[in-house]
């Protein structure tokens, strides 16, 4: 087994589905839109972990952790910059997908149970994160491919580190809470979707950009 397979089996085995063809079709076909949006979402990641540790500033291994994370997340977000001028395309906002808020609509509102779903929710966008960089490297550019795969090992761990999280600063056990937004998310991943991004479903003929 080759090491991305090794750093791929944990992903794939915890989320629901993997990554349509037909997404990954539509992405090769636009590739200019994943990347701005690819930036968009690091810059997310890095912002997430941020606003984990100013809620909680008395938990050592989430400050630990997540300033680890946003860190990398920024390293990550600044090397998608440097693609982006390399290959003369314009970081411009995006309208975000609605991937990350079909799951966020369901966090709990206690403090307890909104960390914990912060957490998994946290863990499933990383998972997938990872998924797609390695569903799409083999079909880019050398580039493109060597960075993508580059991404993995640290992907790979920022979403078991959400998950071992998770599971600590929960009071019970966390597979049911797992189960029900892995089930969101794999309809997010398999339903039609409008929109093109990094983290979104079936792209339809009425694709937007």
């Amino acid at each position: 087994m080759s090491n991305v397979e090794k750093m791929i089996e944990p992903v794939v085995e915890y989320l629901y589905c993997r990554t349509p063809d037909a997404w990954v079709q539509a992405a090769l076909d636009n590739l200019d839109t994943i990347l701005i949006d690819h930036a968009a979402n690091e810059l997310k990641a890095a912002q997430s972990a941020m606003t984990l540790i100013s809620r909680n500033p008395l938990s050592l291994d989430i400050l630990n952790k997540m300033s680890r994370l946003a860190r990398e997340e920024l390293v990550h977000f600044e090397q998608v910059l440097k693609i982006l001028k390399s290959r003369d395309i314009d970081y411009k906002p995006l309208k975000a997908s609605g991937y990350a808020y079909s799951m966020a609509k369901h966090v709990r509102g206690d403090n307890k149970g909104k960390l914990v779903d912060s957490l998994i929710i946290g863990s499933i966008i990383e998972a997938r994160s990872c998924e797609r960089f390695e569903k799409i490297s083999s079909h880019l550019d050398a580039e493109l491919e060597k960075f993508y795969l580059s991404l993995l090992k640290s992907e790979s761990r920022h979403f078991q580190d959400y998950l071992d999280l998770a599971q600590k600063y929960s009071e019970e056990p966390i597979d049911e809470r797992i189960h029900f937004f892995l089930g969101i998310e794999k309809n997010s991943i398999l339903n039609p979707d409008d929109l093109l991004r990094l983290h979104s479903g079936m792209p339809t003929d009425n694709l937007k950009l």
